[in-house]
């Protein structure tokens, strides 16, 4: 028996040791939010955090994991109020989803050891693969959630300012001409 501390709940798995966390926590505790994209640790749909660090639990043996805490997507919020989490429903990061769980993660990871990351320490830190390509927007989603208030990333978003009738209300509009 392995013993697991995930999402501050103690759990007993009878899995070999060399299991990959990624199919304890979802096959032997249920929790489904962390997905299995690649199985090479390349992609980071499987992120998950182990006493605090963002690591690829696809790839990680499940007796790394023992008498560490583990987090997942499900036990960062119970309702999705985290800041980070916030950023990405108000920022309407996601397109198919399927890798969002991963990259909330890994930005959550980030914000704890730069709480005002710059566009550089995001490109540096965020290296989870995206195949709808919101890059921009999860940027402006870990900006926004790190309190920096930088919005941009798509025109969509770019439109949200214009109530606020700022700059960006302004190239909206000025872009959407051009599309027109």
């Amino acid at each position: 028996m392995i013993p697991l501390n995930i999402n501050g709940k103690s759990h007993q798995v009878n899995v070999e040791p060399d299991t990959p966390l990624l199919w304890v926590i979802r096959e032997q505790i249920g929790l489904t939010g962390t997905k299995y994209g690649c199985g090479v640790a390349a992609c980071g749909a499987c992120t998950v955090h182990l006493d605090g660090e963002a690591v690829r639990s696809c790839s990680m043996p499940v007796s790394a994991a023992a008498g560490k805490r583990v987090v997942t997507i499900e036990g960062l919020s119970p309702n999705s109020a985290h800041p980070v989490q916030k950023a990405w429903a108000e920022l309407d990061v996601p397109q198919c989803g399927y890798c969002q769980s991963g990259q909330i993660m890994a930005a959550v990871a980030l914000l704890a050891k730069k709480p005002k990351p710059s566009d550089k320490d995001i490109d540096d830190a965020m290296t989870n693969l995206c195949r709808c390509g919101t890059y921009q927007r999860i940027r402006a989603a870990v900006h926004l959630a790190a309190g920096a208030g930088k919005r941009g990333g798509s025109i969509i978003h770019m439109g949200a300012g214009a109530a606020a009738g700022g700059d960006s209300a302004r190239t909206a509009t000025d872009n959407s001409k051009v599309q027109a």
